[in-house]
């Protein structure tokens, strides 16, 4: 029995505590930190931070104008190709390249001494032909009495009369070789047949030139209007034709020239290509511009935009309301109780900083522009009026000739943002 006792107490010695200063100084420090614990509670839920910030602005409904857009070429009116019609030297140039010619100014001058040399022969020849016609006609009237009295035989007056149209004939070939010497001469003065910019001459002074040079003098462009190319697709085609014609030729287009700025004139649309084209299937269109100071010149590069339809009550919000997430397009929506609401929407056209929506919104409701990355579906914010004012979306109005268009090149007005009519 003893020894069991004694392997009890081995197996589960007797635990006591001591009672020292450091305990008391740590049981204290507890009470405390639960008193002022107990406070806290007791003073109830601390607020957490301010809602953001947002600006909004509410939907827009309005009639806006679609536009379509197309890449053009622009050409003069007349390009007009110069080359020597008669063969010599080149000796003289009388026109600076680039410079505005009118009809019938001289460009160049080709030697003209042979040519005048074969003028001086040809009217030599025609003065021997008329004293030999003039000589025939003579006899014919001396001879026409006697073979009325019989005094001549009936030989006599048919040879007469032959040697007389012989000599009327061979003066009427004297003087084409007149005429056609005449006008080589003239052709060594080579002239522009149309008014407009004469382009960089391609021959030089002392060149041998004429009629079988595969190379033009120069050329000279009409550019006062201005052509500018389109190519438009047969389902364009269509829908134009449907329209009707006389609509399509009265609508103006807007030229977006390289740098992005917009071409204060209008274009009307001049004349279509007689055929599609079975290659690309596309029908090359023109569209005339006024052009004074001849601003602009072939071979610069464009876009025509012009306003195809109209559609009703559109529903527009600024382009930096609209996020795309994973293909889809969500705009922020902010409720009467200052929440968010992430929506999903159907985006079509853009109309100068605006976006058309075709489904999603209703007209009146806020949208944030300003702070969409920092809301999250549910999430109350502070709404304040969008700063920057919605651009309008009506066509831009046509500018105003200058009182010296002629003298000056029409300033450009720079836009903002060409309009789009992207499909989304």
């Amino acid at each position: 029995m003893q020894i069991a006792r004694s392997r009890c107490r081995t197996a589960y010695p007797r635990i006591g505590f001591r009672f020292t200063p450091h305990l008391a100084v740590v049981i204290l420090l507890l009470i405390i930190v639960f008193m002022f614990m107990a406070m806290g509670c007791s003073k109830g839920p601390q607020e957490g931070p301010p809602p953001p910030t947002v600006e909004v602005t509410t939907v827009i409904q309005k009639d806006v104008p679609v536009y379509n857009e197309w890449i053009g070429t622009l050409d003069g009116l007349v390009n007009a190709t110069i080359r020597a019609q008669v063969q010599g030297y080149l000796i003289k140039q009388n026109y600076k390249e680039g410079d505005l010619v009118r009809t019938g100014q001289v460009l160049f001058e080709i030697d003209p001494r042979t040519f005048q040399a074969a003028l001086d022969q040809a009217k030599g020849e025609l003065e021997a032909q008329q004293a030999r016609w003039t000589t025939a006609k003579a006899n014919l009237a001396r001879i026409k009495p006697l073979a009325d009295q019989n005094a001549v035989s009936k030989k006599d007056l048919d040879d007469s009369i032959g040697t007389e149209q012989s000599a009327r004939a061979a003066v009427l070939s004297a003087q084409a070789k007149v005429d056609k010497a005449q006008l080589d001469l003239g052709f060594t003065k080579v002239t522009s047949p149309v008014d407009g910019i004469a382009g960089l001459a391609k021959a030089q002074i002392g060149n041998l030139v004429g009629p079988g040079a595969t190379e033009e003098l120069t050329t000279v462009s009409t550019v006062n209007p201005i052509k500018v190319y389109i190519q438009i697709s047969e389902q364009e085609y269509l829908a134009a034709g449907r329209g009707g014609e006389r609509r399509a030729e009265k609508q103006q287009g807007e030229l977006i020239l390289a740098d992005g700025s917009v071409y204060p004139q209008k274009g009307t649309f001049g004349f279509a290509d007689r055929q599609i084209d079975v290659k690309t299937g596309t029908m090359k269109v023109a569209v005339i511009f006024p052009n004074p100071g001849n601003f602009l010149r072939p071979g610069q590069y464009g876009k025509i935009r012009t306003a195809t339809s109209i559609r009703k009550d559109a529903m527009l919000v600024p382009q930096r309301a609209v996020a795309e997430v994973q293909g889809k397009y969500m705009v922020a929506v902010v409720g009467a109780d200052n929440k968010v609401d992430m929506r999903p929407v159907k985006a079509a056209e853009r109309v100068d900083n605006l976006w058309v929506i075709l489904e999603g919104l209703k007209p009146g409701e806020r949208v944030v522009v300003e702070g969409v990355q920092k809301v999250r579906p549910g999430m109350p914010v502070t709404p304040k009026p969008f700063a920057e004012a919605p651009s309008k979306t009506e066509a831009k109005p046509e500018a105003k000739p200058e009182a010296k268009a002629e003298e000056k090149a029409p300033a450009l007005q720079k836009s903002a943002e060409p309009a789009k009519a992207e499909k989304r």
